[in-house]
C-alpha cells in the first residue's frame, strides 16, 4: 500500500511519516491520513494469532511487523456476572493493553530504519515500547516520573532500555523527554503524539467484534491521555461505515477524582481541558494533568453521547479486591475502571450489556497504596 501521511489536527499542514518532528510546527498533534478498506471478516487473516491478523485495516506497507510482533492481541473476553463482560487485555507480552499501540509504532520505526527511540510514560507504555524496541533491535530510552511502580521500572530495564527516573510530575517528565526529542537525539516513539499508536489500540474493538459477533451496549475504559479511547472510536467509526453497527456503544471514560481534567472540562462545556494539579493517586496510569489530545476526546464524547466517570481513591482497593476474588488480579488503574462501573450501576445509569477493559496486571502496581 501507499504510505499514509501525517496531517496537523490544528492547521492541516502535512508531513511524510518519516519526519523526525513529533508534532506540527504550530504545536498541533498529528493525525494520520489513512482510509482502510471497509471492515470485512473475509479480510481477517485467521492464520495469524496476533493483532496483525487485521493488517488489511492497518497502515502497513511492508513486512517489518513480522520482526516486531510478540504475539500481542487476541485477548479473551469472559463473562464476569450477569450482563457484565471483561476483556483480559493484561494477557499481553508486557502485561498491559499498551502493547497494541507499541507494536504499531515500533513497526513504523522498523520500516523507517530508526535506530534509537525515546518515550515518556507512567510505566506501562514505556514498558511496551522498551519490549518491542528490544525485539526490533532498536535502542531505547524511557523517562518515568519518580514514584512510578518499581516493578514497572524493573521490567523496562530488563528489556535493555535506559531508564531515566525524572524528579517531577507525569507532565513534567513528558516535557523533559520531549525536550530531548526536539534536540534530535532520538525518534520520539510517543504513545500520545504518534497516531500509529491509535491504529494499534483500535484493534481492541476489532477483536471484541470478531469474538462476540457484535458489540456490548457499554464500553468502560480508563482515560488519561486517551490512547485506548481514541483507538476505540477509530474502530467504531470504521464498523459504522461498513454498516456493521446497528447501535454505537456508549463509551464510559474513567478518570480519578484526584486528576479529572476531561470530566471537569466536559461538565464546564469547555472545548479543551485546562491544566489541573495532579494529586497523588493509586491510579497512576490515568494521572494526566492536561491530555495532549483532550480537545479531540471532548469532541468525540459530545458527538457520540459518551459518559465520563470519576472514581474516589477509597473505591479503588475494594474494587481491586473484589476482582481478585473473582480470579482477576489487576493493577490499580484497572481497578478504577471496575469501581466506576459499579458506581454507575448502583446509580442506575448503566443499561444493557457492559464490557470492562482489564488493561493492566496486578503485579505491575504492588505497593502503590497511599
Amino acid at each position: 500500500m501507499k504510505r499514509p501521511v501525517f496531517r496537523c489536527s490544528v492547521c492541516g499542514a502535512e508531513k511524510n511519516v518519516d519526519t523526525q518532528q513529533y508534532c506540527c510546527t504550530c504545536g498541533g498533534a498529528f493525525d494520520l491520513c489513512f482510509e482502510p478498506p471497509a471492515f470485512d471478516r473475509a479480510l481477517i487473516d485467521s492464520s495469524e494469532w496476533s493483532l496483525f491478523r487485521y493488517r488489511a485495516f492497518l497502515p502497513l506497507w511492508d513486512e517489518s511487523w513480522r520482526g516486531v510482533s510478540l504475539g500481542e492481541g487476541m485477548t479473551p473476553v469472559r463473562a464476569l456476572d450477569g450482563d457484565t463482560l471483561v476483556k483480559l487485555d493484561y494477557a499481553m507480552p508486557t502485561l498491559s493493553f499498551k502493547d497494541r499501540g507499541a507494536a504499531l509504532v515500533i513497526s513504523l520505526c522498523k520500516s523507517l530504519g530508526v535506530s534509537r527511540v525515546l518515550q515518556d510514560s507512567s510505566g506501562n507504555a514505556g514498558n511496551s515500547v522498551a519490549a518491542y524496541a528490544a525485539r526490533a533491535g532498536i535502542q531505547c530510552e524511557i523517562f518515568v516520573p519518580r514514584g512510578t511502580s518499581p516493578g514497572k521500572i524493573d521490567m523496562i530495564a530488563a528489556h535493555g532500555a535506559q531508564v531515566q527516573v525524572f524528579d517531577g510530575t507525569r507532565d513534567e517528565t513528558a516535557e523533559a523527554c520531549r525536550s530531548k526529542a526536539r534536540r534530535g537525539e532520538a525518534y520520539y516513539a510517543s504513545h500520545v503524539f504518534n497516531p500509529f499508536f491509535y491504529q494499534g489500540t483500535k484493534t481492541y474493538v476489532y477483536e471484541v467484534f470478531e469474538q462476540l459477533g457484535a458489540l456490548p451496549d457499554n464500553l468502560f475504559i480508563p482515560v488519561g491521555n486517551g490512547t485506548l479511547y481514541l483507538g476505540v472510536h477509530l474502530a467504531l467509526d470504521e464498523l459504522q461505515k461498513a454498516g456493521l453497527l446497528p447501535r454505537r456503544p456508549t463509551v464510559w471514560a474513567v478518570q480519578s477524582e484526584r486528576c479529572a481534567p476531561l470530566l471537569q472540562a466536559f461538565e464546564q462545556g469547555l472545548d479543551a481541558p485546562e491544566q489541573v494539579p495532579v494529586q497523588p493517586t493509586m491510579a497512576e496510569g490515568i494521572a494526566i494533568g492536561k491530555p495532549v489530545r483532550g480537545g479531540q476526546i471532548l469532541r468525540l464524547a459530545r458527538q457520540h453521547g459518551d459518559c465520563f466517570a470519576a472514581i474516589s481513591e477509597e473505591d479503588i482497593l475494594p474494587a481491586r479486591a473484589e476482582l481478585a476474588r473473582k480470579g482477576y488480579f489487576v493493577e490499580h488503574t484497572t481497578a478504577a475502571v471496575y469501581a466506576a462501573y459499579l458506581a454507575a450501576r448502583r446509580r442506575g445509569l448503566v443499561k444493557g450489556t457492559s464490557l470492562l477493559s482489564l488493561c493492566g496486571a496486578g503485579l505491575k502496581s504492588q505497593g502503590k497504596e497511599h
